[in-house]
């Protein structure tokens, strides 16, 4: 089926567990191996400045084990750079990071820094990775992806999330159309367009409907649920509901 949403599973929180103890259970690469059996299409990780959860060593492990496309989340920074260059993963997903944070809390600000992450990402297109944007669902910030030469864009879905799980129907509804008009924007300016954060069984029917939208990220939920009912259950689970709401 050449329309079939992609899933990609952040593994992120497996790692966060581990380093609540030390040591080295539960191990994300074995995660990871298991996401991908069940159906996963790609694998991302968040290699944050502080190391609070993925690690190097995690890194590149996953650039030996995996078979499926790596997404590596990361801060704009030379450090970073460096690393991705180094291991040249499938996808680069650059993302806002601030130290206090306890996850990802908005899109990067790419229409005021359009001139230095041109520069940043270029040597990173140059190495065969393909350059995603984490953005809020905003013209201003999809124009400038689209000009800096990104060939992805990925829309924060956790406004719409945060006003679901919430009960603020209006709110979400209104989120929910800001992303059908925002994903249809960014493909009309020639960027492939994926969609993550904060998405359950609950909310992703309707931003996997979304025929713009080429691929999921899931990671917290997951995990999570994970714990209940064990990760390729889970991950089965995600994907049946991603396929049907598809049509």
């Amino acid at each position: 089926m050449t329309d079939r949403l992609r899933l990609g599973v952040n593994i992120d929180h497996v790692a966060t567990v581990r380093n609540a103890r030390g040591g080295d259970v539960p191990c994300p690469l074995r995660a990871a191996r298991l996401a991908e059996a069940a159906g996963a299409d790609g694998i991302t990780a968040h290699l944050r400045e502080d190391r609070r959860h993925i690690s190097d060593a995690d890194i590149e492990g996953l650039m030996r084990q995996l078979s499926v496309p790596l997404n590596l989340e990361m801060a704009a920074t030379d450090e970073m750079q460096a690393i991705a260059l180094r291991h040249r993963p499938h996808a680069v997903c650059l993302v806002p990071e601030r130290r206090e944070e306890r996850t990802t809390e908005g899109g990067l600000e790419v229409a005021r820094e359009e001139n230095r992450l041109a520069h940043f990402i270029a040597p990173l297109a140059a190495a065969g990775c393909r350059v995603s944007i984490f953005i809020a669902a905003d013209p201003a910030q999809i124009e400038a992806a689209a000009r800096i030469g990104a060939a992805v864009v990925e829309l924060h879905t956790g406004a719409y999330c945060d006003a679901h799980d919430a009960g603020r129907w209006e709110d979400r509804d209104a989120e929910l159309a800001r992303l059908t008009g925002m994903a249809a924007f960014a493909r009309e300016k020639g960027l492939e367009v994926h969609a993550g954060h904060g998405l359950t069984y609950e909310t992703v029917p309707p931003v996997a409907a979304l025929p713009q939208v080429r691929e999921l990220n899931i990671g917290h939920f997951l995990i999570g649920e994970a714990i209940f009912r064990g990760l390729e259950a889970s991950i089965l689970e995600m994907r049946r509901i991603m396929d049907a709401a598809r049509g």
